[in-house]
Formats: structure tokens, C-alpha cells, sequence
């Protein structure tokens, strides 16, 4: 039997309210805790948590900025992201968890892995880049100002086909009614902050300290943080080569949900049976 989604709220270290929902799991389950995407929420995960039900402990929850937590001014800065993370863990009573994070909630999960190894039992970044590039600021100011003067609902257009293939998108107009409710939902302040924080975001030098086991998955048709950015970010973490997934753009947790659950089961495999494989656990 499925175990019943717990909603909850906690506060993080500077008194901002976390919103989260818990899966048990059955008695000594492995946790897995997921961070989402730039201004979604949570919900980018639900196709995965509930496939590992049964196998595993869940918490999803929304980022300081997002959908039901605690939206503050800026400055944000990923490391606060990570801290955040730790504070929800915490609260829940896990000492430590597999952490996966899609986009934004890869750095996020990178910062988190660098910045509490100890409480990291593996790692899975998808669709995500330890490094956006030298125009980075500049890039991601652009689209913030693009929302500040036109409206989020004008990016619309452009983030539907960048986070999916045409064909998922025609195929699921209900997900993209949802996806576009919860994106137009955001406050401006917090999501030019986000943007602001992902700018500045370089995760480089902290990527070689993660522990393993650790793995890479990115869209073969990801435009956003395309698969060589991938294969840099595996690189730097050092646990085997990024898996490309065929088909899919920038949002592979909701567009093929099948393959980030086949990865997280090998790494709750690998982190059970103490496979550590590469220079550091």
C-alpha cells in the first residue's frame, strides 16, 4: 500500500517558511530529498516520487522564493538554497539523504553536496551546469528585466519550448495549462533574484568534493544547459560519464520521469552496497 503524501511547513535558519510534502517509506528506507526548477515548485517531481514509493522516503518541497515558502527579498545566493535543504533535513530528523535536483535545483544540490558532504548519502543532477558561462550575469538579468517589463506570462511561449519537445507538449496541454498557472504565479522580486543568484552561480571548484555516488542526466535536446555542460559538470564530479536521455529537452523529471527513477534506483543500489567508485566516497 502507498503510503499517504505528508504536507508540512518549517521555518529555515533566518525564519523563512519551507513548504514541503513527505512520502514515508517503508521501515529503513532510503531518503531521497528533491529540489525543483527555476519558478515551478515541487510538483516537477510527482511522476518520480510516485514510482519509488514503496522504495524509498520522499520529501519534495519549495524553494525560499516559490510556490508555498516564504517569499523574502534578495539577495539569494545557492549556498543559502543549500542551507535551506539542511534546515528541512532537520526538521524531518534525517541525518543525511540522496539529494537530486533538476536546473536550478542542480546547483542547488551541487551546493548542498559541497557544502554538507557528510549528510549526502549520493547525488543525481539533472538538466543542470555547475557553471552557466562567462555572459552568465548578463544573460540572466536580460530575462529577468524581460519579466520585470513585459510580464511573466510573455515568457510563456519560450519556456514551454524550451522545457519540452513539441510532441510532449501537444500531447499533454493540461501540464502545460498547470506548469503555466504556477509560472505566472511568481513574484517578480524573488524571481529576479533567482535568476540574479543563478548569474552569479559558479559551482566549478566545488564539484570534485561531492561524494560518490554521484551521476549526471541531461536532455539530448536540452538547449538551456545543453548535454556538453552535462559532460563537463561529470567530469568535474569525477563518478562516470553524463547519460544523455534521448528525446527530451529541459525538464526530464516530467518529460521522461522513467529514466531519472532508473538512475536514482542505481545510486540507492551503489550507496547501499558502499560503492563509492572514484577518487573520494
Amino acid at each position: 500500500m502507498t503510503a499517504t503524501a505528508i504536507d508540512g511547513e518549517t521555518r529555515a535558519r533566518d525564519g523563512v517558511a519551507l513548504s514541503y510534502t513527505r512520502r514515508p517509506g517503508p521501515e529503513g528506507a532510503p531518503r531521497i530529498a528533491f529540489v525543483h526548477s527555476l519558478a515551478l515548485d515541487r510538483s516537477v517531481w510527482t511522476g518520480v516520487t510516485a514510482a519509488l514509493a514503496g522504495r524509498a522516503e520522499t520529501v519534495t518541497y519549495d524553494c525560499r522564493g516559490h510556490g508555498r515558502s516564504g517569499r523574502p527579498t534578495g539577495p539569494y545566493t545557492v549556498e543559502q538554497f543549500a542551507d535551506d535543504l539542511a534546515d528541512l533535513l532537520d526538521h524531518l530528523g534525517w541525518a543525511d539523504t540522496v539529494v537530486a535536483g533538476c536546473s536550478m535545483g542542480g546547483c542547488v544540490a551541487q551546493a548542498f553536496a559541497a557544502r554538507h558532504p557528510e549528510r549526502t548519502r549520493g547525488a543525481l543532477f539533472v538538466d543542470t551546469t555547475a557553471w552557466y558561462g562567462p555572459t552568465a550575469p548578463e544573460d540572466w538579468a536580460a530575462r529577468a528585466a524581460a519579466a520585470r517589463t513585459k510580464g511573466l506570462a510573455s515568457l510563456i511561449p519560450f519556456q514551454l519550448t524550451r522545457w519540452f519537445g513539441d510532441g510532449f507538449r501537444a500531447a499533454e496541454p493540461e501540464l502545460m495549462d498547470r506548469l503555466t498557472r504556477v509560472f505566472t504565479a511568481n513574484d517578480l522580486d524573488c524571481y529576479e533574484a533567482t535568476c540574479a543568484m543563478l548569474g552569479r552561480a559558479d559551482l566549478r571548484d566545488g564539484a570534485p568534493t561531492v561524494p560518490h555516488p554521484a551521476a549526471v542526466l541531461v536532455g539530448e535536446d536540452d538547449k538551456a544547459t545543453p548535454p556538453e555542460m552535462a559532460r563537463t559538470l561529470a567530469r568535474l564530479v569525477g563518478d562516470g560519464p553524463a547519460t544523455v536521455v534521448p528525446g527530451t529537452r529541459h525538464l526530464t523529471p516530467l518529460e521522461n520521469p522513467g529514466v531519472v527513477v532508473e538512475a536514482l534506483t542505481a545510486l540507492l543500489d551503489r550507496a547501499a552496497a558502499g560503492d563509492t567508485v572514484g577518487e573520494h566516497a
